[in-house]
């Protein structure tokens, strides 16, 4: 325990102090985040806050953090540091799609050929228990790229990628540590330190964005934290503490992000456009099509998710398919609240337009009427 505090309060404090001079440097270079008709913020702002991510919990967990139990870590690390220096190109000068796709491929296939880090049971979810190794490896490539590039596209209102990957690695943190998974709690605990110093400055108004360089690295340790969740919970391993519902509880901590690139990618596609074409259709975006600010945005979001994390854990001793069920089913009908708040909102204004022309018609017809109380 004592390892994990330390950890923790390392990254946060690396990442506090390292942020003030990145940002100096950053505008000194003209690297900024410029605002065009797909982003939500008026001003430049620097983009390079992901790099302080990464020295903070780089340099945190090398000082203070003992992987030794961590199989196949010098893979991890190596897929970890071409997914930063991909991402930080990007913040840099912009990177081709297909390269960053590329540089994903070589990541995730070190990750799922090279690592015990692979999903080979899907625990009874879809009727599927164990996966032959020939289809395990697929599996899981395409499950680390959906849940790095889902927490990517997330970040895009002041502090919402910040406070929904400080929950997550929270929450992946807490059900190691009750596993007694050690190195992986401290892999996850030193993450959130990072991701809680960061939120200092990013939070609204944000000084600073976290880049591809940040959101690509997240959303990559999220996707190892799950998958491995998931694999230390599968019939046949005894852990302490066993969860049978572990990818239930997989799929709620990631919820919001995922849920909000399935759903972008369903409109697109359903409109014959391409699922990469960026639009303002995310869930933030809806959330401030009702009023909502920045603020109130990354709150609510975050909220949310932790209820779901609550509900998954609440129905932790059910079968899987249960949870993921239940979880899926909930997500739809919260998911559509934005869109249903904004069009009654959309009634309620023309309702008050119409009101407001029938007004002046009569009072055009009768004049009289507006000496009248």
């Amino acid at each position: 325990m004592t390892e994990i505090v330390l950890v923790f309060l390392t990254a946060l404090l690396i990442v506090v102090f390292a942020i003030p001079s990145i940002i100096t440097v950053a505008k000194l270079k003209g690297l900024y985040d410029k605002p065009n008709e797909r982003k939500i913020h008026a001003n430049k702002i620097p983009r390079l806050g992901g790099l302080a991510v990464f020295i903070g919990y780089l340099l945190s967990l090398s000082v203070l953090g003992n992987l030794a139990d961590v199989a196949g870590l010098q893979y991890l690390f190596a897929a970890f540091l071409l997914l930063f220096f991909s991402g930080l190109k990007d913040d840099i000068i912009v990177l081709s799609p297909m390269k960053k796709l590329g540089a994903q491929l070589v990541a995730t296939g070190l990750v799922s050929v090279m690592t015990p880090v692979r999903l080979t049971n899907l625990h009874g979810v879809f009727g599927i228990a164990e996966i032959p190794l020939g289809i395990a490896i697929p599996l899981t490539m395409f499950t680390i790229i959906v849940i790095t590039n889902s927490f990517n596209l997330i970040d895009g209102a002041d502090g919402l990628a910040g406070a929904l990957g400080l929950v997550m690695t929270i929450s992946f943190g807490i059900l190691f540590a009750l596993q007694q998974e050690f190195a992986w709690s401290v892999m996850a605990f030193g993450l959130s330190g990072a991701l809680l110093g960061f939120l200092f400055f990013n939070f609204n108004p944000a000084k600073i964005f976290m880049g591809d360089a940040g959101s690509l690295t997240t959303g990559f340790l999220l996707s190892l934290f799950a998958i491995h969740f998931i694999e230390i919970n599968a019939p046949g391993m005894s852990p302490v503490n066993k969860f049978s519902s572990a990818p239930g509880i997989a799929i709620a901590i990631l919820l919001v992000p995922l849920y909000d690139t399935l759903r972008v990618f369903i409109l697109r596609t359903s409109k014959k456009k391409s699922p990469f074409e960026a639009d303002r259709n995310h869930i933030h975006h809806w959330l401030m099509r009702i009023g909502m600010n920045h603020k109130e945005v990354s709150l609510t979001l975050t909220l949310i998710n932790m209820a779901f994390i609550g509900v998954a854990y609440t129905l932790k001793d059910n079968p899987a398919y249960v949870v993921v069920s239940v979880i899926i089913g909930l997500a739809l009908i919260v998911g559509q609240l934005p869109v249903y708040f904004y069009r009654h909102r959309l009634s309620d204004l023309e309702a008050d337009d119409s009101a407001l022309i029938e007004l002046q018609e009569n009072l055009r017809g009768n004049p009289e009427n507006i000496n009248q109380d």
